[in-house]
C-alpha cells in the first residue's frame, strides 16, 4: 500500500506491506503496481539497491537516498565501526532503474550479498524497501514472533496496536 498525501501538498510515498515476488534467471524482480506508480511519480525510475547488515538489500528511491548517503558519508571514516558502515551500504550501492516492463534487476554481487535465488519478499519500510530471500524472510518473522532476547524493548512499553 502506499499512502498519499493531502490534496493540494507534494509529500513522498510511504511504501508498506508484503509481495512475494520470483527472481527471473537474469535476477530481475516486477516491481507491484501500487509501488511502481508511486516510485515513479516521485524519481522517475531511478532507484538505489544496497546492502543491509541484516543480509536483505535495501531499495530506495533516489531522491529519499541522496540524503542518507550524505549524512553516512559524512561521520568520520577515522572510527573503524563507522567505516565499515559506510564500506558495506555506500561501497555496495548500486543505481538501478524500473525497466519498461517494470522490473528491477538485482545485481550479481547483491544477490549473492542477500542469498537471493528465485523466491524473494519485498517489504515496504516507510520510505524504503527491503528485499530478503523468502527463507530468510520466514526466519526473520518467526525470530520477531518469538521476541528473542526477553521481551520487547523498553520504548515499546504503554505501546498498543
Amino acid at each position: 500500500m502506499v499512502k498519499s498525501a493531502p490534496e493540494g501538498e507534494r509529500s513522498m510515498p510511504v511504501f508498506r506491506g508484503v509481495t512475494e515476488l520470483a527472481l527471473d534467471a537474469k535476477g530481475r524482480f516486477a516491481v507491484p503496481a501500487r509501488h511502481r506508480d508511486a516510485i515513479v511519480a516521485e524519481s522517475g525510475s531511478a532507484l538505489v539497491l544496497t546492502a543491509d547488515p541484516s543480509r536483505c538489500l535495501l531499495l530506495y528511491p533516489l531522491a529519499a537516498w541522496e540524503p542518507i548517503q550524505a549524512r553516512l558519508m559524512a561521520l568520520s571514516s577515522f572510527d573503524e565501526r563507522i567505516r565499515g558502515l559506510q564500506r558495506l551500504i555506500v561501497g555496495h550501492a548500486d543505481d538501478v532503474e524500473i525497466d519498461a516492463s517494470g522490473r528491477i534487476l538485482v545485481p550479481p554481487a547483491l544477490r549473492r550479498y542477500a542469498s537471493l535465488d528465485k523466491r524473494v519478499v519485498l517489504v515496504g519500510q516507510g520510505r524504503k524497501f527491503e528485499l530478503w530471500d523468502d527463507a530468510a524472510w520466514a526466519a526473520r518473522t518467526a525470530q520477531a514472533i518469538a521476541f528473542d532476547g526477553g521481551g520487547l524493548p523498553p520504548e515499546l512499553d504503554g505501546f498498543s496496536l
